[in-house]
């Protein structure tokens, strides 16, 4: 494989031409990334997925318009529609809900845009490999955001997937999580791949969130 196969291919969609341009300038200071496309608006960003099919979809929830779910839309669009495209949620705001509902409607991860920039880079090579991403505030404010947790119910867990849970709803890369428990990252990925399907979930973000409500964390 290339260099340039092994690129990460990221489209970048957020209504203001300056920081679109502050975060191309950012990201392709990673050899590994490489921004393929730009879109400012909902429309403009289907299209641009459609044509490109990045790896990732850099996302403002907020564009400028008289629909504030918007972004909530334009996640779910993509997500139904370009399932393998893993979407980053970068956005100023940080609410609770829209934390939970960028979630609910596909989203990989959610950062706010003070992140730094090692942060962010990182988050945007964990969403291209299938794994959520999310800066602290952003998942104590999911957790915030849950209602009530329901019983404590393991839907048949073992003991070691109780504890590759704990250490995937930190964030921590399969390759990590081998580290912590001393297995190869191969084991660690076969584990996860059980959690998610005893959760009934597609992914590591949905596993945290209904990990979350069933009192398992």
């Amino acid at each position: 494989m290339t260099a340039v196969d092994a690129q990460i291919r990221v489209v970048l969609c957020d209504d203001h031409a300056i920081v679109r341009q502050g975060l191309r300038s950012i990201l392709e200071r990673d050899e590994q990334i490489k921004v393929i496309a730009e879109a400012s608006s909902s429309g403009e960003c289907l299209a641009v997925v459609g044509r490109t099919t990045p790896d990732v979809l850099l996302l403002d929830l907020k564009l400028s318009t008289s629909s504030d779910t918007e972004g909530l839309d334009l996640t779910r669009q993509v997500a139904e529609r370009h399932p393998d495209v893993a979407i980053l949620v970068l956005t100023t705001f940080l609410d609770e809900d829209l934390v939970l509902q960028a979630v609910q409607a596909g989203a990989k991860g959610y950062v706010v845009k003070d992140v730094d920039t090692d942060a962010l880079m990182r988050a945007i090579h964990d969403v291209s490999r299938g794994e959520s991403a999310f800066d602290a505030r952003s998942a104590a404010a999911m957790v915030r955001g849950m209602q009530a947790p329901a019983p404590d119910t393991k839907p048949g867990l073992s003991p070691r997937e109780l504890e590759v849970l704990r250490h995937l709803a930190r964030g921590l890369s399969n390759r990590e999580i081998g580290k912590r428990l001393y297995v190869g990252e191969t084991t660690a990925k076969f584990h996860v791949g059980n959690i998610l399907r005893k959760l009934g979930v597609s992914s590591r973000a949905e596993a945290v969130y209904e990990a979350t409500k069933r009192n398992l964390l």
